[in-house]
């Protein structure tokens, strides 16, 4: 019996040796130092695992300085915010030396979050030139080792109300600029805006029903869409699966005329000074465990009397002290 089994283990080991020896060099070797086994570590099943909590690095819009962003980066960067986003303005300077761009905002300790890309128009004959724009402002923001793209829409109707149509040719558009920049790693997020074909929350579903998940996001402007009528905490939950990044501001409405001033409906102002219930964003990115970028943002300085760096530590001492954030 012992010789029969002598045999079999002598024939199995000249059929194991040949297999081994038909295997690339590479693979084995691979095999010969492989431990017979992978680790385990036990302790995961006495201690489950937990989703992350939420995770929000700050960063500031440049849009404040009215296009000197040189002293908006520097301005940015003294404050001690680590992420900024940048306008396509900056392609006048820097669109042929990206790397420039890089090096200076390294040089501030910033990193380049968003590039706010325009308007994306629908109609006629513009939905090739509009991919094309877009998609080299994508490569810009690829080449200076940003993240993000910000798209808005310049489609809504003057002369009549939004169409089915309309969304849904945008939401053809956006994704094919999504499609575009994705394939150079740059993520596309929706910036929902007063103004445009996505002002109201239902017009915001509506695009972003339009346009294929996979390749657009939501850029929620927490401030646009209480403007809009909508509840932003709620969106938050709501498109807690595809919120790419935000954009942190408050708005006053209405405002008050000032002598000989034409009354406005709203104005942007710092954090603290308008309607936004900001707690209660806060709160609800908590909720979804949202780990990503907030851009704090405001689009001019309501009293000219400040400048907008003193104007952006307003809004980073209401952030930082009535919310007990950290930049």
């Amino acid at each position: 019996m012992s010789d029969v089994l002598s045999r079999r283990r002598f024939i199995v080991g000249i059929g194991t040796v040949a297999a081994v020896s038909a295997l690339p060099l590479d693979a084995l070797g691979n095999l010969l130092e492989a431990p017979p086994y992978p680790p385990i570590d036990l302790s995961h099943f006495d201690n489950p695992i937990t989703s992350a909590p939420a995770a929000i690095q700050f960063g500031y819009a440049s849009i404040t300085w009215g296009g000197n962003d040189l002293q908006a980066i520097k301005d940015i960067s003294e404050l001690g915010f680590h992420g900024i986003q940048l306008r396509s303005n900056i392609l006048q300077e820097y669109g042929e030396r990206p790397q420039a761009l890089k090096e200076l905002l390294a040089q501030h300790r910033l990193e380049m979050v968003a590039l706010s890309s325009g308007g994306v128009r629908i109609g006629p004959g513009t939905e090739a030139e509009e991919i094309v724009k877009h998609t080299r402002h994508a490569r810009f923001v690829h080449d200076v080792g940003g993240r993000y793209l910000q798209v808005t829409d310049s489609a809504r109707p003057k002369d009549r109300q939004p169409a089915a149509d309309d969304f849904k040719q945008l939401g053809k558009v956006l994704t094919e600029i999504g499609k575009q920049a994705l394939d150079l790693g740059v993520p596309v997020g929706y910036h929902n805006h007063m103004n445009s074909l996505g002002e109201a929350p239902g017009e915001v579903d509506q695009i972003m029903d339009a346009a294929d998940p996979r390749y657009i996001k939501l850029e929620l402007d927490v401030a646009h869409y209480y403007q809009g009528g909508g509840d932003s905490a709620k969106a938050i939950k709501k498109y807690r699966d595809q919120l790419l990044f935000l954009h942190i501001k408050d708005v006053e409405s209405p405002v008050p005329a000032a002598a000989g001033e034409q009354p406005r409906p709203y104005r942007f102002v710092e954090l603290g000074r308008g309607k936004v219930d900001l707690q209660a964003i806060f709160e609800a990115l908590k909720d979804v465990k949202f780990r990503g970028w907030a851009i704090l943002e405001l689009d001019s300085v309501p009293d000219k009397t400040r400048t907008p760096k003193e104007a952006a530590m307003i809004s980073k001492k209401y952030l930082e002290e009535k919310l007990g954030m950290k930049i």
